[in-house]
Parts: C-alpha cells; sequence; structure tokens
C-alpha cells in the first residue's frame, strides 16, 4: 500500500502576513490564564442556555442541495480577531463577551434615526431559516443553517435617504473582555461596509441565530450580517451600529492589508490571493483525505447577484 503524503501548510498560507509576524508578541502581551479562560468559557455557557431565538420557518428559496457542516464545527473553527488569532480562540475565550444588554445604533443618512434594542430587533420581522454556503478568503468553506430575515426589512423602516450609498457595520470593542483588541492587528473597533444596493438585497441576512439556536458569541452575538456570496470577512459580527453613509467607508482589512482584501469581497475563483489560488477550497468537516472542492463564482449566488456588478472589472474591483 503506498503512503500517502499530507502536505503541510504553514500559519503564513492561511493568515494575513503581519497577522502571524506578531502572533508571538501578542501571545506574550495578552496574559490571560487558565483562570480568566475557564471563566470565560462559565459565561459563554451561561448565555447560551438562557438565549431564547423566535421560532424560524425554512424559507424554501434559500435551501441548499448539501450537507450541512456541523454545529461543533461551525462554533469551534472561527475567525474574530478580537479574541484571538486561532481559530479556537473565539470558541475559548469569546464568552467573556457582554452581551446583555444590547442595542444597535442606526445612524448617517437615514429618515429614523435611531437605537434598537433586541427586543425590538427579533420582533421587526418573522424568524426565517436560511441555508447558505459559508466561503472564506482563506480558502475554507462551510454550509451553515442561519436563522434571521433580511436586512432590507431594518433598512426600509428607518428609509435611506437620496445621499445613501454605502451601508457601515461597526462590531462592538470591549476591551476588557476581548483579549484579542490589545493586540492591536486591527485598527478597532472593526468596521465592514456593503454598497447600498448589496446591503438591500434579499439574500443579505440580518442574522440572530444558527441552527436553531441564539448565536453562540464567537459567531457574532447577539446580531451579525451574513452576505453569501463575499467572503466571510464581508459580514460583521457582533453590530453596535449602523451606519449609512454617501461616501466609501474605509473597512478594516482594506486599511491595513489593501493588497489581500478588496472593498468588494465577491467571491471569484478568477482572482488569486496574493499568496494562494482561490480555484478550490476546503470543505470544513470533509475530513483530511476529501477533495478540494471548485469554488464557485459568487459563492454560487450568481443567477442572483451578478447583475448588481453588471459593466463593473471584478479583478480590478476585487
Amino acid at each position: 500500500m503506498s503512503k500517502v503524503k499530507v502536505p503541510y501548510v504553514a500559519s503564513s498560507e492561511i493568515t494575513p502576513e503581519f497577522v502571524w509576524q506578531s502572533r508571538r508578541r501578542w501571545l506574550q502581551q495578552a496574559g490571560f490564564g487558565v483562570a480568566a479562560a475557564l471563566a470565560g468559557n462559565a459565561f459563554g455557557l451561561r448565555d447560551a442556555m438562557s438565549a431564547t431565538l423566535p421560532p424560524s420557518l425554512p424559507n424554501s428559496k434559500y435551501q441548499l442541495d448539501a450537507k450541512l457542516t456541523s454545529e461543533k464545527d461551525i462554533t469551534t473553527y472561527n475567525n474574530f480577531y478580537e479574541f484571538g488569532t486561532d481559530k479556537s480562540d473565539p470558541s475559548r475565550y469569546a464568552g467573556a463577551m457582554q452581551t446583555e444588554p444590547w442595542t444597535v445604533s442606526i445612524e448617517g443618512e437615514v429618515e429614523h434615526p435611531g437605537v434598537y434594542d433586541m427586543d425590538g430587533l427579533l420582533k421587526l420581522a418573522s424568524m426565517e431559516e436560511r441555508v447558505y454556503r459559508l466561503r472564506c478568503v482563506e480558502a475554507w468553506s462551510m454550509v451553515i443553517p442561519w436563522q434571521g430575515y433580511s436586512l432590507a426589512t431594518l433598512l426600509k423602516k428607518v428609509g435611506p435617504t437620496s445621499k445613501a450609498k454605502y451601508v457601515e457595520f461597526v462590531t462592538a470593542e470591549q476591551p476588557k473582555n476581548m483579549r484579542g483588541i490589545s493586540a492591536h492587528i486591527l485598527d478597532w473597533p472593526y468596521v465592514e461596509a456593503l454598497r447600498i444596493d448589496e446591503a438591500m438585497h434579499p439574500l443579505t441576512l440580518l442574522t440572530f441565530g444558527l441552527y436553531g439556536k441564539s448565536l453562540p458569541n464567537q459567531n457574532g452575538a447577539p446580531v451579525r450580517v451574513v452576505v453569501p456570496w463575499k467572503y466571510g470577512f464581508k459580514s460583521g459580527k457582533s453590530i453596535v451600529k449602523i451606519r449609512l453613509t454617501e461616501q466609501q467607508p474605509v473597512t478594516s482589512w482594506v486599511k491595513i492589508a489593501p493588497s489581500e482584501y478588496g472593498f468588494y469581497g465577491n467571491v471569484n475563483p478568477q482572482v488569486p490571493h496574493p499568496r494562494w489560488s482561490q480555484a478550490t477550497e476546503r470543505r470544513i468537516g470533509a475530513g483530511v483525505f476529501a477533495p478540494r472542492a471548485e469554488t464557485l463564482m459568487f459563492n454560487g449566488y450568481a443567477d442572483q447577484v451578478a447583475s448588481l456588478y453588471t459593466g463593473m472589472d471584478l479583478k480590478r474591483n476585487f
């Protein structure tokens, strides 16, 4: 029997260069002990047990004939650099994040600015279950059953003005509870943004749960957006502010690594990352020897979203 050699993949091949170079320094500076980690996990378990999510019905328009990624993998293999740069860090440390009370401020170019608490957001529309593909710029993917409703529902309620061309999402910044903030990997708080027509698209989901349960902290509790035709970094997590603007916002990854992260972040297998191909992807949970899957244009949602980019150079605007 021939031996199969599993290739070694260095952390530098799946993480921005400036991140892995500073990881050792960050670990030395973080200074978190075992007791803090255990306390954080206990806090996270308590939140998950007490959290409630309104019942949701599957939306037949947004289902996939694909095997779901396990709940364990979805909740333990995460990027959420506010809690650390390793995939296991969010599930280990995100329990320390305070999610109650929680409010989301709606600001900028809107007719009706205001502040929504979670109860108000949850009651704004009926909850739907939508099964979406998730594709990371690091060339791995998942299939996730999310619960939420179209972000357009909220945006229509606040009424974008004629000047509103972009929608900016700001993630919570809790230095005492988010141990990764001390590393200064990014300029906190984390900021992402969409064009207004992208944000208003029915696929763009204001998300409150997964697998029929309230979002775990490591997955962006208590409210996030999910934009399935874009790389995962475009889907802002743990949102505290939504700002509508006339000018294109400077988003966090574009600001610090523009050669690796474009503003649009559309899944495009024809545009390689500077350090690896985007033509294929590794399905999380499929097993070490599973073949890589072909990456689909717009992550498989081209029929729904390609018209948003008619006439645009998608290699230059990556």
